[in-house]
C-alpha cells in the first residue's frame, strides 16, 4: 500500500512582518486608570463604568467578530464605546458586560493563554467566542456591533459606501450600476 501526501504551498512570511503583526495584537491599546488608548497615541477613549481592560477586550472581541483588516481599532473602539455608555446607565447591564469579559478571560486561561486579549492566535480567540454565542453576553456585544460598527462613515469609506441618497435623488440615477468589485 502506497501513502500519497499533497503538499500544499505555504505562503512566506518574513520574520520581521511576523514580529511586526504579533507586536500589533499584544501592544496596540494602552490600558490606563479610567481611559483607554492607542499604544501609538492616535486615539483615546475616556472609560466611564466599565473597566478599561474589559473596553480593550470588547475591542478584540469586535475585532474578532467582525474581522477587517483594515480597519483600525479606534473604529471598532467607536462601536463598543456603547456598552460603556449602558453599564454607565445601568447596573445590571454593567455587571453581565464585566461578567461576560471575566468568563472570556476564565476560557482563556483553561486554555494556555493569560485572558482573551493575551490569546495571541485568532483561531484560538473565535474557539472561545464560539463556545460563548448563545449567552446574552455574546448575543449582545454582536447585535450592538452591527450598528456600532457599519453606521459609522469612516467604515463607509473603507467599504466603498458612499452613504444614503434619498436627499440627492436616489440611486438609480447616481451609479446604480457602476459596481466595478464583481
Amino acid at each position: 500500500m502506497t501513502e500519497h501526501v499533497i503538499r500544499m504551498p505555504v505562503p512566506r512570511m518574513s520574520r520581521r512582518t511576523l514580529l511586526k503583526r504579533s507586536v500589533a495584537v499584544s501592544a496596540s491599546m494602552v490600558v490606563g486608570s479610567g481611559f483607554l488608548a492607542s499604544s501609538n497615541a492616535v486615539w483615546a477613549m475616556e472609560v466611564k463604568a466599565l473597566n478599561p481592560e474589559t473596553m480593550a477586550t470588547l475591542v478584540q472581541v469586535a475585532r474578532d467578530i467582525y474581522p477587517h483588516d483594515r480597519f483600525p481599532d479606534e473604529l471598532y473602539a467607536s462601536a463598543v464605546k456603547s456598552h460603556d455608555d449602558a453599564a454607565a446607565k445601568d447596573p445590571d447591564y454593567q455587571w453581565m458586560i464585566e461578567s461576560g469579559v471575566t468568563v472570556l478571560n476564565n476560557l482563556a486561561k483553561k486554555k494556555g493563554h493569560s485572558s482573551y486579549v493575551g490569546t495571541g492566535w485568532e483561531k484560538d480567540r473565535v474557539s472561545i467566542l464560539e463556545s460563548m454565542r448563545n449567552s446574552d453576553f455574546f448575543q449582545k456585544v454582536r447585535g450592538g456591533l452591527v450598528v456600532g460598527l457599519y453606521n459609522q462613515p469612516a467604515v463607509w469609506d473603507q467599504l466603498g459606501y458612499e452613504g444614503a441618497s434619498f436627499d440627492k435623488g436616489g440611486y438609480i440615477n447616481r451609479g446604480f450600476d457602476d459596481i466595478n468589485w464583481l
